[in-house]
């Protein structure tokens, strides 16, 4: 295979020029934590850094920052963790002691960037041994290269950050309105009618779906097939419920799920269709979606926990009388799940394009130099 110009051929493939091959022993020195236990912990500012991230403070710190620590066995392994202050690395870590001139930051994102799941020296509970990593070959890039890619990094890093602090924002915002405008004890402009109580089965029908044989279900299938659980449970070509339904899991862990279903879809043996007939639409969903933890401490059964229907129509909601009112404070709730589905869609994109830039810049097929 013919090397395009400016790369060259190596043991772990193709990279750039100027770029070295050097196990990752030579790289970064790797070491293991030190035991800590409950009792030993103090009253302090220097982070704990174990295999998940900060886990408590110190008023010891036994490592300069910056530092960089990895997951050493359990559900973190091999998850990476930058920490720019002073800290002390626990004994679910390994941690670099010395970063043999390499760019701190940049070390944080090529570690992250390894799978490390190819290297586990443990068996049913994952471990990683230093010693048993130490000898992977890896390709490096100059010092200068390696603060250019840092850096960049570090922009994407900034950029989720902000769109989850905005996102973290929109939703508080949105569950403050919730509380507010759907009890009544903030009205809109111009409204002043009454309020009343009323049971879900005297404002709306709810029924229950049917089962859908496997051999119905297709991968891409054009309706989405709900029985139970927060998301679709697979495709299928045909429905049995409208667009613009409310659906409610009915069992299941996640019975008492409230969700507004804007296409048509098939309602399964463990999913309830509501169907509003005397309250607006959108507005009952907004008002059962801010009752969704009592609908779900509606839920009876062990084995496989379920909410029943008489308990589901039995359940009460304040509405205002004047569907006006309804209509308005659902347009309101409406616009705000807008805002706030658009931040996740780029929170997702933003995820997506740091994803793709770790791939391009830390193997050299993109550079910044």
């Amino acid at each position: 295979m013919e090397v395009r110009k400016g790369y060259k051929q190596t043991e772990v493939g193709v990279i750039p020029n100027e770029w070295d091959v050097r196990s990752l022993g030579r790289f970064v020195a790797l070491q293991r934590g030190h035991d800590l236990t409950e009792h030993d912990r103090r009253q302090g500012e220097v982070p704990v850094m174990g295999s998940a991230g900060p886990s408590g403070f110190h008023d010891i710190a036994l490592v300069r920052g910056p530092g960089v620590v990895l997951g050493r066995s359990g559900a973190s392994f091999g998850q990476a963790h930058y920490c720019k202050t002073a800290f002390w690395p626990h004994n679910t870590a390994l941690y670099v002691t010395d970063f043999f001139g390499n760019h701190p930051l940049f070390a944080f994102y090529f570690l992250k960037g390894i799978d490390f799941s190819r290297y586990n020296s443990g068996g049913a509970q994952p471990s990683l041994n230093r010693n048993f990593v130490a000898p992977i070959l890896v390709a490096v890039p100059k010092r200068e290269e390696q603060e250019s890619i840092a850096e960049a990094l570090s922009d994407a890093d900034a950029l989720i950050e902000s769109v989850e602090q905005l996102l973290a924002k929109k939703r508080q915002l949105k569950q403050g309105a919730m509380q507010e405008l759907l009890t009544g004890n903030k009205r809109l402009p111009g409204f002043s009618g009454e309020w009343e109580l009323r049971a879900l089965g005297e404002i709306a029908t709810a029924n229950k779906g049917s089962q859908l044989s496997s051999s119905e279900m297709t991968e891409h299938g054009r309706f989405a097939h709900l029985n139970g659980g927060i998301s679709a449970s697979g495709y299928t070509n045909k429905s049995n419920a409208l667009g613009d339904t409310i659906a409610i899991s009915e069992g299941g862990n996640s019975c008492g799920f409230v969700q507004f279903m804007s296409e048509p879809y098939w309602c399964g043996s463990h999913c309830y269709s509501v169907i509003p007939n005397r309250v607006d639409n959108r507005f009952l969903y907004h008002a059962l979606k801010a009752q969704e933890p009592s609908i779900t401490g509606l839920r009876v059964g062990s084995g496989l926990p379920n909410v029943q229907k008489t308990a589901l129509l039995a359940f009460k909601l304040r509405c205002p009388k004047a569907s006006e009112e309804q209509c308005a404070i659902a347009a309101i709730l409406s616009d705000m799940d807008a805002e706030i589905a658009a931040l996740e869609e780029k929170l997702v994109k933003a995820r997506q394009v740091k994803q793709g830039m770790m791939q391009e810049l830390l193997t050299g097929k993109i550079r910044l130099v």
